[in-house]
C-alpha cells in the first residue's frame, strides 16, 4: 500500500513523502498513530503542505535539541558486569539501563525506543546510537567491563580483537590453502585412476582381437592335419 507521511518516520521517510509499505505495517501501525495516511488522490494535495509544516517544525525541533545532542555525543557510560571466560555476559545492558546511566549522568530524559540496536551482551566499547531527531542521533560510548576490573580493560579486550580476527583469519586461511592442496591431490589420483581405466578399456579390445587370431590359427593348423 502506498501512505502520505504526516511524520517524520525514521529510516523510512520525511513528513510530505509518499512511501509504498507493507499493509500490516501502515494499517496496524503509521494510521494508527497518525503518523501516515492513505495515499489517495485528496491526500496527495496536501502533501506539499505537509511537507512545507513539517520543515518548519523540523528546524525549530533541531535548534531545541542541538544542546542535548551537545551533551550525549561522545558521552561514556561504564557498566561494570559479570561475564564468562569468552567475554559473554550473564545477561544483557538493556535499553532501559542505558536511558537510566544517561538520566543520572546528564538528567537528560530519554525513551527506551529512542535507543538504536539491541541490548549488548558482551564485555567490549561499543558505539550507541540515540534519536534525538531525524536529523540529529549522537553516538554514546558504552564500555562494558568485568565488575572486578577497571573500565580501562574493556578498551584492551576492543584492541585485542582485532588481533584475534587476524589470526582466525590467518587459520582460515591455512585451512583453506590445506583443503585446496588436498582436493587437488584427490583430482590427481583420480585422473590417474580414469586414465588407468582408459588404457585398460583400449587394451581390452586389442587383447580380444589377438585370441581371436590365434583361435583361427588353430582352427587353419587343424584343418591341415586332417
Amino acid at each position: 500500500m502506498q501512505v502520505l507521511l504526516l511524520k517524520d518516520v525514521y529510516k523510512l521517510g520525511r513528513a510530505g513523502d509518499v512511501k509504498r509499505v507493507a499493509d500490516g505495517y501502515g494499517r496496524n501501525f503509521l494510521i494508527p498513530q497518525r503518523m501516515a495516511t492513505l495515499a489517495t488522490p485528496g491526500a496527495l494535495k496536501q502533501a506539499d503542505r505537509i511537507r512545507s509544516s513539517a520543515e518548519v517544525q523540523r528546524a525549530q525541533l533541531n535548534q531545541e535539541m542541538t544542546a542535548v545532542f551537545n551533551q550525549l555525543d561522545g558521552l561514556q557510560l561504564n557498566f561494570p558486569v559479570k561475564a564468562g571466560e569468552t567475554g559473554r555476559l550473564y545477561g544483557s545492558v538493556t535499553h532501559q539501563m542505558l536511558t537510566e546511566a544517561i538520566q543520572q549522568r546528564k538528567g537528560i530524559t530519554v525513551e527506551r525506543s529512542q535507543i538504536i540496536g539491541e541490548p549488548i551482551r558482551s564485555i567490549g566499547v561499543h558505539k550507541v546510537k540515540v534519536r534525538l531527531t531525524v536529523d540529529l542521533i549522537p553516538e554514546l560510548a558504552v564500555v562494558v567491563h568485568r565488575e572486578e576490573l577497571a573500565p580501562e580493560s574493556a578498551f584492551e579486550q576492543a584492541e585485542a580483537e582485532p588481533e584475534q580476527a587476524d589470526e582466525a583469519a590467518g587459520s582460515f586461511s591455512d585451512l583453506q590453502a590445506d583443503l585446496e592442496a588436498q582436493a587437488a591431490e584427490a583430482s590427481r589420483k583420480e585422473a590417474e585412476r580414469t586414465g588407468e581405466a582408459a588404457r585398460a578399456t583400449r587394451r581390452k579390445p586389442q587383447a580380444q582381437r589377438a585370441e581371436g587370431s590365434e583361435g583361427r590359427e588353430e582352427e587353419g593348423e587343424g584343418t591341415d592335419a586332417e
